[in-house]
């Protein structure tokens, strides 16, 4: 059913939801166009519509070919909606959740786009906040690039910013999606453009692996990760890709990358690249769910146990659109929660093919194993035993042989 936004635009048809809001393949003076339209309670928050009035400038001057360009900006009574242009494709996530993941020359040039893009936006002095899979929209009428890839173009920009006000999340909470958000974030810090970098790199991670590197259980749990654990390398992994991933997932945000150097170093790599098929890896096995993660709790009331699209609904009360809808506010965890995980590497990932420690087929070769050693062990002690009895059988000549080791009691 079509709606009015506003005087000059028509949404007709509901695109997909989001958490915070749904997008409508819309109408206006120069065409088709997408339009956001946020939930009605951000709409009547008034701080809220402020600070949208006050990113008007800012957001419409974002003009890049790898960003979805923002249109208009509208506030019409109970209607506070993004009106963007209009991509004719598909969202990265559901790229990736349709072929589990890309081969790496596809994944570094749908990243490359993406970091150009943000280049851009940082030279303008805009921080995204929230990249992730689900902002990054495939092109699917654009040329194809290296390794067959459609156009990327990222969007959503601003709306981490506009819903992330003093009154809503205070300098306690955080606002953002857990499996991509920057450690310094986590601690409570501003963001700046490194957490960008840093979201952008987990996001090649997860084209690349399948998963995220340090997601996976309650949303606490993988917000301590962040700042307690290392990568650990994917097999398969050319090195020098690898080295680029580690630098920008480093914890410290100065030493990562900027956005156009990630971008060029991107493309440098793209030759080496072709025709390598997608990495062969299983995903490493779930941890135990940690009880709220040491107290670091979620705003929602769905944990996001052992699955990384458990959704945390964004707004007190409100439940989530889709499975796919991973953007939360948290409590910023204190120091003595953060230190009290496990120090050390993340998860490893392992060669496809290889046991998941604890199943069946695990369980069996640790016991063949076992019993390996054992026979080992036995096969050893013998041979000292056979080795031992030979050099003292000739210790002492006078004793009669029948009588050596004997235990039977002596005749009265």
């Amino acid at each position: 059913m079509a709606r009015k936004i506003g005087s000059r635009y028509t949404a007709n048809q509901i695109l997909g939801r989001g958490s915070a809001g749904t997008v409508w393949l819309g109408e206006g003076p120069d065409g088709p166009v997408a339009v956001k339209l946020l939930r009605e309670d951000l709409a009547s928050d008034q701080e809220l519509v402020g600070r949208f009035v006050q990113e008007r400038t800012a957001l419409l001057g974002l003009e890049h070919p790898h960003i979805v360009s923002v249109r208009d900006l509208v506030v019409d009574g109970n209607d506070l909606a993004l009106v963007m242009d209009l991509v004719r494709g598909t969202d990265l996530r559901t790229r990736l959740e349709r072929e589990r993941r890309l081969a790496p020359e596809a994944a570094v040039a749908i990243v490359a786009d993406v970091a150009e893009g943000l280049a851009a936006a940082h030279a303008a002095g805009v921080v995204h906040r929230d990249v992730k899979p689900e902002n990054v929209l495939l092109d699917m009428q654009g040329p194809l690039g290296p390794g067959g890839a459609h156009p990327a173009l990222l969007t959503d920009f601003g709306v981490a910013k506009l819903i992330d006000s003093p009154r809503r999340t205070r300098a306690t909470k955080i606002i953002g999606t857990p499996d991509y958000l920057a450690p310094e974030i986590v601690e409570g810090l501003p963001p700046r453009a490194a957490v960008d970098i840093y979201a952008l790199a987990t996001v090649l991670y997860e084209l690349l692996a399948g998963f995220t590197p340090f997601g996976g259980g309650h949303p606490g749990a993988v917000l301590r990760r962040h700042v307690t654990e290392t990568v650990v390398p994917l097999p398969g992994i050319p090195e020098e890709l690898w080295q680029l991933l580690v630098q920008c997932l480093a914890k410290a945000p100065a030493s990562r990358l900027r956005a156009s150097e990630l971008a060029a170093r991107l493309r440098e790599q793209l030759p080496t690249l072709t025709g390598m098929p997608p990495l062969d890896v299983d995903e490493p096995d779930s941890e135990p769910e940690e009880e709220s993660a040491g107290g670091v709790t979620g705003r929602g009331e769905v944990p996001a146990a052992r699955e990384r699209k458990g959704a945390v609904s964004l707004v007190p009360g409100a439940k989530p659109d889709s499975n796919r809808d991973t953007h939360t506010s948290m409590r910023v965890p204190a120091p003595d929660e953060l230190a009290g995980g496990a120090r050390g590497t993340a998860r490893a990932p392992r060669a496809s093919g290889a046991p998941r420690p604890g199943s069946a087929r695990h369980r069996s070769a640790t016991r063949r194993r076992r019993l390996t050693l054992g026979a080992a062990a036995v096969a050893l002690v013998a041979a000292v035993g056979v080795g031992t009895w030979a050099a003292t059988s000739g210790d002492d000549p006078g004793t009669p042989s029948d009588d050596r080791g004997s235990s039977s009691p002596a005749s009265p």
